[in-house]
């Protein structure tokens, strides 16, 4: 039997349909990191990523029959935890517009510079003051680094929508994160109405 390590995630898949019961801890064990990270970095608060990535996986588990291999299992798996943090996101409002805990785990070390923890929070402010749509966008773009090609995939939407989504989120983060660059300007408070988020949702 080959080693586990070698084997393809539609194998790992397989396997897991048919009865292998190791089969899908590996396959979790293998992507686990950038699940969690888009998880994270989506949400802005540990506590919450840690249920959707929870809530993405039990219903990965389940559903494993109904994937269709029409993508990658790990675009599979992509879609499934950002559709968990939006529907954590609905389910939390106030929770998720609170930027990440100082303690919280952080994608960037900040080698204990207080101006750049500073900073990593009001990113994390500004990016968690985002519509769901377009912080999801450039969580898997700008942070992850994902083609926008495959970020379509993930999110189920053309190319064009991606680009669309992150253009207007770059440019609100410019807005909200201007006093940075310019310590002398007043920071801009974010906007977390229900007016707002609609607005973000309805566009493409």
């Amino acid at each position: 039997m080959s080693d586990v390590n070698e084997v393809p995630d539609d194998e790992l898949l397989r396997r897991h349909l048919v009865g292998d019961h190791e089969a899908f801890g590996e396959l979790f064990r293998r992507h686990r990191e950038r699940l969690w990270a888009v998880a994270l970095r989506t949400l802005g608060h540990p506590e919450d990523a840690a249920d959707a990535l929870q809530d993405a996986m039990i219903s990965a588990y389940r559903a494993a029959g109904r994937f269709r291999g029409d993508s990658a299992v790990t675009t599979w798996l992509h879609r499934i935890v950002v559709n968990a943090c939006l529907d954590r996101v609905r389910r939390n409002k106030v929770r998720a517009a609170q930027p990440l805990p100082e303690g919280g785990p952080e994608p960037v070390s900040t080698e204990g510079d207080p101006s750049k923890v500073a900073t990593n929070m009001a990113v994390e402010e500004a990016l968690n003051a985002l519509p769901f749509d377009q912080r999801a966008a450039l969580v898997l773009v700008d942070m992850m680094g994902y083609p926008v090609s495959e970020t379509g995939r993930i999110l189920d939407v053309p190319e064009g929508t991606v680009k669309s989504r992150c253009a207007r989120g770059r440019t609100r983060l410019a807005e909200l994160l201007g006093h940075l660059r310019n310590p002398d300007a007043d920071p801009v408070v974010p906007s977390t109405s229900p007016r707002a988020d609609r607005r973000g949702e309805s566009g493409t």
